[in-house]
């Protein structure tokens, strides 16, 4: 996420969201969300919360957990103590020391979203 880029929707600690999310710009969960994450922008999963869905965006912050695959254009970052499972598609990829990653990644030049 660049430093420029500001958050255009949020969904707040305590806020639990059943159904898909499809969002322009950067998104920010701090909360649960049951359902598919779809933004041209980037994604930040804090600590604490919980998506189960598929996560299709420019890049991902993930310091919760994520049950569901997460394709990126360009970089995904998963902070310690994160939980993924499921599989990843990014450009790059960092992972601190503390997160749990059970699945598969494909580090690729061409995400999904540039063969469409």
């Amino acid at each position: 996420m660049s430093k420029e880029e500001r958050i255009d929707s949020v969904i707040g600690k305590g806020t639990k969201i059943k159904g898909d999310i499809k969002v322009d710009g950067a998104t920010k969960v701090d909360g649960a969300v049951e359902g598919n994450i779809s933004t041209k922008g980037s994604v930040i999963i804090g600590k604490g919360s919980v998506v189960k869905g598929n996560i299709v965006c420019r890049d991902a912050i993930v310091g919760g957990r994520v049950q569901g695959n997460i394709n990126a254009q360009e970089m995904i970052e998963f902070q310690s103590g994160a939980a993924m499972l499921g599989d990843v598609v990014c450009k790059g990829l960092i992972v601190q020391k503390g997160v749990f990653f059970e699945g598969n990644c494909r580090m690729s030049q061409k995400t999904a979203k540039d063969k469409t």
